[in-house]
């Protein structure tokens, strides 16, 4: 009884947080504590949204939005987890290369830009870079990170028990190491929906990022807003989709209470 009421009040309060949010919004547009014209009341955003749906647009520029995501944060994961497991399993390569990880890791993705359209011009491309640039560090140093941390009494008993190679790795080092990766890949692939939308912004043709752009310079702060909203739901959505991955049976033990 106690956990139902529990998750009853989990699922209830954010709809109150929304639900009071949007009045207090409304209350504001209504009081114009700001000029209308850069503060449209939820019915005029609500309009916006209906209007990008009706021809379209919301949803080119979404597929284009996602695709540049998708594309860029699975490059990074493909070859930052192995590389991870490389730098955390060997000491000299670790000496070697995590300094210069560090050291992008710490460079703003928005540096690249200027690179990214001289090397890739517009479109795809550049944000993909920008996407990869932004995800690939962080997932390298949380894997290391993560290989540091398994007790070598989990490497014992393995050997104790006759593995090796890619038994070690499968069955030991990745369901270890897992749990720490899987809220990497949460933080960063937010940080990377984060650099698509600055990325199209400056070097795109479409997606979200442009839609933006294109309703300030057109003074729709309507769709502006709109736009904001679609990417912040958007957000959420792939969130809670990785979130998904600590149901995993061989990894849900390090989100145990």
């Amino acid at each position: 009884m106690t956990e139902t009421k529990r998750t009853s009040g989990e699922r209830v309060l954010p709809v109150a947080v929304v639900i009071g949010s949007l009045l207090l919004w409304w209350g504001l547009a209504a009081a114009h504590v700001f000029p209308e014209s850069l503060f449209p009341d939820p019915l005029a955003v609500g309009k916006g949204v209906v209007e990008e749906v009706i021809t379209g647009r919301l949803f080119n520029d979404l597929v284009a939005s996602l695709f540049r995501v998708t594309a860029g944060f699975l490059l990074a994961v493909v070859l930052g987890i192995p590389l991870g497991l490389v730098l955390g399993s060997y000491g000299r390569a670790r000496a070697a290369l995590l300094p210069a990880v560090n050291f992008f890791r710490n460079l703003s993705p928005l540096a690249w830009i200027p690179f990214a359209i001289l090397w890739f011009g517009i479109g795809d491309s550049p944000a993909v870079f920008l996407i990869f640039m932004a995800s690939f560090f962080p997932i390298v140093l949380a894997t290391v990170a993560a290989v540091a941390t398994i007790p070598m009494v989990y490497f014992r008993v393995a050997h104790d028990y006759g593995l090796t190679g890619g038994e070690m790795l499968m069955r030991v080092t990745l369901p270890a190491i897992a749990p720490q990766v899987i809220t990497v890949l949460r933080v960063t692939a937010g940080l990377a929906w984060v650099v698509v939308v600055a990325a199209e912004m400056i070097a795109g043709r479409d997606g979200l990022g442009f839609a933006i752009w294109d309703a300030r310079n057109g003074l729709r702060i309507d769709l502006l807003v709109s736009g904001m909203i679609v990417i912040g739901l958007i957000g959420v959505v792939i969130d809670r989709l990785l979130f998904r991955l600590t149901r995993i049976p061989s990894v849900r033990w390090g989100y145990e209470r």
